[in-house]
């Protein structure tokens, strides 16, 4: 055999074990896979729970009435957990556990001195003029360290800055399908547990059309079609209405929703069924001398409002 016909094989060899090894690096998990995980993040230093999906822990650690502690689903790679975790978690399959430290600087950020400051004591509720009270002056969240006489010292620093924090966790399952991937994304954002289902709906869209670029008369056209899209409908409820995260981004929220999964759009429904509406004539004429679930004689309430019958039945007519 020649020197290069040899040569031409090891090329072809490195190149086929390249391949392979270009394979096994997108084995396991990787960005953009929808996640539902498990998972308890601590500071290393003092074991101080930072958060957790565990019920049992949230219970140990007399939290579990601050919201709902259940697997939580992100998608790999959009920053739904520290970039060392997600780094962690690539290549990882379901099953899999596994434990990571986030060093300070890249968890809640180094301890600045300098975001220690004074202020004026003015700027602080009278009701919050005590050491440890979380305030918000001039939109910045801090803690009240002292204050004396008419000056505050506050500490402007994340309360766990200069902290590194652990991350245990099982990666349970991965999430298919748009409702169940919608479902999961909403649930992490707004901690609620919300009815929403999936429609194929047919809907209208405008659009202008551009002429031929070699007639010069023509002029754009506006032109309707009927399009599918995958619609989202999601109940509303008082607790979602109020919800700060929802108030605050719902915009980012829905994009986030539509760009990750096959859905096109949001709907968020308001359900009326009757429940709350039986406050009748009765409750609706109070102001006119009428007690709420008793029956009214509607001339008897004109009379004494002072209003005459006859005056209105002209206006009407």
């Amino acid at each position: 055999m020649s020197d290069e016909s040899e040569a031409v094989e090891e090329t072809d060899a490195a190149e086929s074990e390249e391949a392979d090894a270009d394979t096994q690096d997108v084995d396991g998990l990787q960005d953009g896979d929808f996640i539902r995980i498990d998972y308890t993040a601590r500071t290393v230093e003092e074991d101080q729970l930072v958060d957790t999906t565990d019920e049992d822990v949230a219970e140990e650690e007399g939290v579990a009435d601050q919201g709902e502690f259940e697997p939580r689903v992100i998608v790999l790679g959009e920053g739904h957990l520290f970039p060392d975790v997600e780094d962690d978690i690539r290549g990882k399959e379901v099953g899999d556990e596994g434990s990571v430290v986030v060093e300070s600087e890249e968890a809640f950020g180094e301890y600045d001195e300098e975001e220690v400051r004074t202020v004026s004591a003015d700027k602080i509720d009278e009701d919050d003029r005590y050491p440890g009270a979380r305030i918000q002056i001039d939109g910045q969240q801090g803690v009240l360290e002292t204050i004396i006489g008419g000056r505050a010292r506050v500490d402007f620093n994340h309360p766990l800055a200069g902290e590194d924090i652990e991350y245990n966790y099982e990666v349970l399952e991965t999430v298919e399908g748009d409702l169940e991937q919608a479902e999961g994304l909403l649930g992490m954002f707004l901690d609620l547990d919300l009815d929403m289902w999936v429609e194929t709906d047919e809907v209208e869209e405008t659009r202008v059309e551009e002429p031929d670029e070699d007639d010069e008369d023509a002029e754009p056209e506006t032109v309707t079609e009927t399009v599918e899209k995958r619609t989202l409908y999601v109940e509303s409820t008082p607790q979602l209405s109020m919800n700060q995260q929802w108030m605050m981004q719902k915009q980012q929220i829905a994009q986030q929703v539509i760009d990750l999964t096959d859905i096109d759009r949001i709907l968020i429904q308001e359900i009326l069924d009757g429940g709350g509406m039986g406050m009748g004539m009765g409750g609706m004429m109070g102001g006119m001398g009428g007690a709420g679930g008793e029956d009214v004689d509607l001339e008897e309430a004109l009379e004494e409002a002072d209003i005459d019958a006859d005056e209105i039945a002209d206006e009407l007519e």
